[in-house]
C-alpha cells in the first residue's frame, strides 16, 4: 500500500525529521514537500533527503500568498500522487495517533471499513509551561490538551483527511477533499469508521464545511496538533507568519485557544521506541545530521535575535502572562462574576 503525505513548510527544520521518521513508522511511504523563503535550512535539509530517496522536495509554485492551496493543486499532477493508492494531507506540526491494531495506517482504514476518505478529529496540545526550544521529539514534551470532545466554546473541532485515490475528486482541501456533488456519495467516514453527514461532504456547501462534532468520532484515531510547542518556538513561528510587528499590538488569543491543558493525553508515546530509532536511521545518512544540527542551531539563533528585540520581548512577557482560559471561557466567567 503506497500512501503519500503531502505538505508545505517554511522554516520548519528542527522538526522535519521527526515529522518524517513518524510518518513512517505508522506507515507513510511518500512525502512530497513544497517549500518557500526557507532560512533555516529547511530547504537544503529536505533537498538532501530528496537525494537519499526519503522525500520529494519542490519549490512551493504559489505566485500569491495562497501558498498551500497552489501546492495542492500542483501535488495532483505529481507522481508521487498520482501512483499513491492513499493521500495524507497534513502539517509538521500534526501526528496522527492511530488507536487500532498495531496503530498503524493500515489499521486504521481497515477499522474503519476501508472507506474512500477518512477524516480525522484534531486535539490541541498546550505549552504546558514549556519555555525553551530543545531538540527533543515533540511528541515526548506536550502532554496536556483539552478535552477531547470540546475545544474553547465548540464541540465541532476541525479535521484533515486521508484520501483514497478512487474518491471522486473535484479537488484537495487543506482540511478535507472536495467532490462532484453530481457522482455517487462516496464512502467517507470519521475516525470511528462513522459515515461522515451529508452536509459536510457537499462541496456545494458554500461554508466548506471542515469541522463537525468530535463526541465518539476518535475511537480509532486521533489527530494530534502541537500547534504552540515552547514558548521560543512560538515566537519564530510568529516571525515566520508575520515579519513586521512594530506599532502593532500583539493578539495573543491563538495561544489561549490552543493552550488549555485540562486534559493528560500520553498515548502517542507508544511509538517513542520506534520513532528515536527511525529518527537515528535518518541521521546517519550522508550529511543528514549535520543539516539537521545547523537546522536546530538556526532555530535558536533566530530566537536569541528576536528576543533582542524589544516589540518580541514584551510578546514573550505577554504570553508567559497569558490568561490560562480562551476567550470564549473567559467572557463566561466575567459573566458570572470569577476572574
Amino acid at each position: 500500500m503506497r500512501i503519500t503525505a503531502i505538505t508545505c513548510v517554511k522554516n520548519e527544520g528542527p522538526f522535519l525529521l521527526e515529522w518524517i521518521a513518524f510518518n513512517r513508522v505508522i506507515g507513510v511511504t511518500d512525502f512530497l514537500f513544497y517549500s518557500n523563503d526557507c532560512t533555516d535550512g529547511t530547504d537544503r535539509l529536505l533537498d538532501a533527503l530528496g537525494a537519499q530517496g526519503i522525500v520529494t522536495h519542490l519549490p512551493n509554485p504559489a505566485t500569491n500568498r495562497n501558498y498551500q492551496m497552489q501546492a495542492l493543486k500542483d501535488a495532483r499532477r505529481q507522481p508521487v500522487v498520482t501512483q499513491a493508492d492513499w493521500v495524507w494531507v497534513a502539517d509538521v506540526d500534526e501526528f496522527l495517533n492511530i488507536h487500532v491494531g498495531d496503530h498503524r495506517l493500515p489499521a486504521l482504514i481497515a477499522a474503519c471499513g476501508d472507506p474512500q476518505a477518512i477524516s480525522l478529529h484534531f486535539q490541541f496540545f498546550a505549552n504546558g509551561g514549556i519555555e525553551e526550544f530543545v531538540d527533543e521529539p515533540i511528541i515526548a514534551q506536550f502532554t496536556r490538551s483539552h478535552n477531547p470532545d470540546i475545544w474553547c466554546a465548540d464541540t465541532a473541532i476541525e479535521v484533515k483527511s486521508l484520501v483514497r485515490q478512487d474518491f471522486p475528486l473535484g479537488y484537495y482541501g487543506a482540511h478535507r477533499p472536495f467532490h462532484d456533488d453530481s457522482k455517487v456519495q462516496p464512502h467517507w467516514t470519521d475516525g470511528a469508521g462513522r459515515q461522515v453527514a451529508a452536509p459536510f461532504r457537499t462541496a456545494a456547501n458554500k461554508r466548506r464545511i471542515r469541522a463537525f462534532p468530535a463526541r465518539g468520532a476518535r475511537r480509532c484515531a486521533t489527530l494530534n496538533h502541537y500547534a504552540l510547542r515552547s514558548l521560543d518556538s512560538y515566537l519564530v513561528k510568529n516571525d515566520r507568519g508575520d515579519v513586521n510587528r512594530e506599532h502593532r499590538a500583539f493578539d495573543d488569543t491563538y495561544w489561549r485557544d490552543r493552550n488549555d491543558a485540562a486534559w493528560e493525553d500520553r498515548s502517542i508515546q507508544r511509538y517513542l521506541p520506534a520513532l528515536r530509532a527511525e529518527m537515528d536511521r535518518l541521521k546517519a545518512l550522508p550529511g543528514i545530521a549535520e543539516l539537521h544540527a545547523n537546522a536546530v542551531a538556526a532555530h535558536r539563533a533566530r530566537r536569541d535575535a528576536l528576543l533582542a528585540d524589544p516589540v518580541y520581548r514584551a510578546m514573550q512577557a505577554q504570553l508567559r502572562e497569558a490568561s490560562p482560559y480562551s476567550a470564549a471561557e473567559a467572557q463566561v466567567r466575567a459573566e458570572i462574576g470569577l476572574k
